[in-house]
């Protein structure tokens, strides 16, 4: 069964990685390539965000289609409290965390007493339910989405500055790693995963199954709402974009590639895809492929993700 146990080399790995990001700001500024902090902090969100759905998929066995929804809800919230003058973060985020994991209970609800590709479906459905709800709305935007006209305010710090907000969605993520990681040692995390592996065995030891999945669904659906929160921060637009199924394909695909069922997954998988994407965009038009060639050899030499060829992946036994 795939727990994750901490090692030193583990340790010291996460430990150069901060040191390094704490660092990257200063480095782009001094070789005048602002641009990159903003990508960063970019990568970081979309790095939070594909650790979110890790949860539900990887921790929780749940194959999810509609993570989008709850990653375009936390963005939405933001934007609209803006239009409505609130642009406090430490009120603007936490609610935005609160209706995606509203949402999320919601969905989860009547999903989880689905299985296999019935869950699938039904999860990709209420997410395009979603979606044509906001298009449909003109006075958050349609089709054009809604601007965000200032970035939240969070006390004395300045988020309008592209190296305070970096350093603010670095810290958040870090947070984020490191309650997860207690979480997958935890009691709720051990049932959880072995959940996962044999439900039915699970419930025939009596334990709650509905319960740990729709509460471990829940989490997964808060966190990618303030991954939401963070973004339309960073991009000023909460994008109808946000809520469809291929943004829920693209965090997918994210997983796959840094590692399901691995802490650390979202994050190498995001850093990989997007990183990749803006340099296959530079050297051809047909970026797609270089991407789809990338995925196709982490499937083949890397079944546990690139994540697990550092050990970090989840365990086959």
């Amino acid at each position: 069964m795939g727990l994750y146990a901490s090692s030193p080399r583990r340790r010291i790995a996460a430990a150069m990685t901060l040191v390094a990001l704490l660092a990257l700001p200063w480095l782009m500024q001094s070789l005048d390539q602002g641009f990159y902090v903003s990508l960063a902090s970019r990568v970081l969100i979309f790095a939070l965000a594909a650790t979110s759905l890790n949860l539900v998929i990887g921790f929780g066995g749940m194959i999810s289609f509609g993570h989008a929804a709850f990653f375009g809800a936390g963005a939405y919230t933001v934007a609209i409290l803006a239009e409505s003058g609130v642009v406090s973060a430490a009120l603007a985020w936490p609610l935005a965390l609160a209706v995606a994991a509203l949402l999320a209970l919601l969905i989860g609800a009547i999903s989880l007493r689905t299985r296999g590709v019935y869950f699938i479906m039904i999860t990709l459905a209420f997410a395009q339910m979603v979606f044509y709800l906001v298009v449909s709305l003109k006075s958050w935007g349609g089709d054009d989405g809604l601007l965000l006209l200032r970035r939240s305010t969070f006390g004395s710090l300045d988020l309008k500055d592209d190296t305070t907000f970096y350093f603010v969605v670095l810290a958040t993520l870090a947070l984020v790693l490191l309650a997860l990681d207690r979480l997958a040692h935890s009691r709720f995390g051990r049932v959880i995963q072995s959940i996962r592996e044999n439900e039915t065995r699970m419930e025939a030891l009596g334990y709650p199954v509905f319960s740990y999945k729709l509460v471990c669904f829940v989490i997964g659906g808060a966190l990618a709402g303030l991954a939401g929160a963070l973004l339309v921060n960073q991009s000023g637009l909460a994008s109808p974009n946000l809520l469809h199924w291929m943004q829920s394909g693209t965090l997918m695909v994210m997983i796959v590639i840094g590692g399901v069922g691995s802490v650390f997954g979202g994050v190498v998988g995001a850093v990989l895809l997007l990183l990749c994407e803006e340099f296959f965009v530079e050297i051809s038009p047909h970026w797609q492929i270089g991407l789809g060639l990338l995925l196709l050899a982490v499937v083949l030499w890397a079944p546990l993700g690139i994540a697990g060829l550092f050990g970090w992946g989840r365990s086959r036994e």
